[in-house]
């Protein structure tokens, strides 16, 4: 499809994500009939979103301040699936937009976050990459002799590909612990 004179005019001939002006093409912003101009990197990544590069997407800071209504869209989406980094939680902790937009952006989300699993503790609250825990059970540490006793804060820690695993700093020792016996702080 053809970008319009109008979509060209309004992005500047850029890119309305991330301001490149080389291999321009259109976006739909569903499940409204409206586009935005995208470069074909950034394209590429909203049409896979496992492939998403959030060191591309820093960009997305000022982007989020965009005017226009389907690029605010993409920025929250954008931001939303990234949120395993802490800037990106930063940025959405900023996001402003009218109740109407928000409703759009937040339509298609619903579906794709169903379709991902998420690390949570014994709460049921969603953990991120960085954040610290406490631990609720003396747990037996298997190989390194020790056990990591109930209240133990675990600092920063790294989530794995299993959801139901975390890896964190006990005495000095990087170990995985089950998330069902911690709890976020």
């Amino acid at each position: 499809m053809k970008i319009s004179d109008e979509l060209l005019q309004r992005s500047s001939n850029k890119c309305e994500i991330c301001g490149s002006d080389q291999d321009l093409d259109i976006y739909k912003v569903e499940p409204k009939d409206q586009y935005i101009v995208v470069c074909n990197n950034c394209k590429s990544q909203l049409e896979n979103p496992n492939t998403l590069d959030p060191n591309h997407f820093r960009c997305l800071n000022e982007t989020m301040w965009s005017e226009v209504p389907a690029v605010q869209v993409v920025a929250y989406r954008l931001l939303f699936q990234m949120q395993g980094e802490d800037w990106t939680r930063e940025l959405l902790d900023m996001f402003y937009f009218d109740d109407d937009t928000k409703k759009w952006a937040e339509a298609t989300l619903q579906q794709e976050n169903d379709d991902i699993t998420h690390t949570k503790d014994s709460n049921g609250a969603i953990l991120n990459k960085g954040d610290s825990v406490t631990i609720i059970k003396d747990l037996e540490v298997k190989g390194a002799g020790f056990t990591a006793k109930r209240g133990t804060v675990v600092k920063n820690i790294a989530l794995t590909d299993n959801p139901e695993q975390i890896e964190g700093r006990v005495n000095g020792t990087r170990i995985v612990l089950l998330s069902k016996f911690l709890k976020k702080v």
